[in-house]
Order: C-alpha cells, then structure tokens, then sequence
C-alpha cells in the first residue's frame, strides 16, 4: 500500500485496508508518497499525461510535506486497527520525520520520537 497519494482521503483508505483484510495478509506496509528524488514532477507529470490531478501543493514546503504525511499515517493506522490489522501494519514514516525541529514541535516530543522508532525498528513478519 505504497506510496498513497494525497488524495487518498480516509475513504480511499478505509476501503483499501477492508479489502485488504479479507486477503489475510501477513503484513501491510504503508508510506505516504514522499518528496524524493524527482518523485512529485515525474508522478504529477505521468498523472497530466493520463488526465488526472495530482495534489501537489502538499509538496510545496517541507512543513506541508509532513504535516500531509503524518496525517496519512495516522490515518492508516487507526483504520488498520478499525478493520482488525493493527498487527499485521508496518508503517515507513520518512526519517525526515524525526527531524529534531518536528519532534520539538510536537506535543508530547518524547511520545512522538518513541513512536517513530517503533515503526523505523519494526521487524515485519514474512511467510515461513
């Protein structure tokens, strides 16, 4: 389930991860589309090429960047765990999400790096 798109609303998400559960996966990994490399042109120009609108403007400024991600991934954890794959969910929050002035900014900065280093240190089950 990576990467999502900015318009991947909760309902886009909802409904993925149902389907997604009646597949009995072994694990769900899920990343927000991220800004790099030359990620957002080449999407949002093969998005034109084919008709569509990408919502690029969450890539305008590192903030509006993470802001879109975390809410992304907090999205889909809390409906992994609606639809019954809170286990089986493996989060790639960027590490540019762990920059020191984001953590600061955070309510509780020291819940929230605690939070980032559980899904960096995940180990993902694999089929035996």
């Amino acid at each position: 389930m990576a990467p999502t798109y900015p318009e991947c609303d909760e309902t886009d998400l909802r409904a993925t991860l149902k389907a997604i559960a009646e597949l009995k996966p072994i694990t769900v990994f899920h990343e927000p589309i991220n800004i790099r490399a030359e990620n957002v042109a080449r999407i949002a120009e093969e998005a034109r090429m084919r008709g569509a609108h990408l919502n690029t403007d969450v890539f305008s400024t590192r903030n509006s960047w993470q802001k879109y991600a975390l809410g992304s991934l907090k999205s889909v954890q809390l409906i992994a765990k609606e639809v019954g794959l809170k286990t089986r969910l493996h989060l790639w929050p960027d590490k540019s999400l762990g920059s020191a002035d984001l953590v600061e900014s955070m309510p509780k900065p020291a819940a929230y790096q605690q939070w980032l280093l559980r899904w960096w240190n995940r180990v993902s089950e694999w089929p035996r």
